[in-house]
């Protein structure tokens, strides 16, 4: 039973109901493996960063773009991927592209 000199007050959802949940980072990182992967048709290789941010997360991920023999001569790439709290890839970009063997030195990428 409604009072009728109460008005109706539909109930809005604070801004921390209505925010996704953070996975964890084990969670975030198998996720961005396997939603880059998929996007790109290939197997990315590793991780090599990962970290929490306002809007979500953000990895560094290592992908195999041209595999040559030696292996050492391969061609590898690293991109970066930005997920929100729940773990869903919002964007994507290819920040460098490098053979397996070459070591990055400081100053020098």
């Amino acid at each position: 039973m409604t009072n009728d000199r109460e008005p109706n007050q539909e109930r809005t959802p604070s801004r921390e109901e209505s925010a996704p949940e953070r996975v964890s980072a084990a969670d975030a990182m198998r996720r961005a493996i396997q939603q880059l992967g998929e996007l790109l048709g290939r197997a990315p290789d590793s991780v090599s960063a990962l970290k929490p941010t306002e809007q979500g997360w953000e990895a560094q991920v290592e992908v195999l773009e041209l595999e040559r023999v030696p292996q050492t001569s391969s061609v590898m790439a690293g991109y970066r991927v930005v997920m929100d709290p729940a773990g869903t890839l919002m964007a994507y970009e290819r920040v460098r592209r490098y053979t397996r063997a070459q070591v990055e030195t400081e100053g020098r990428r």
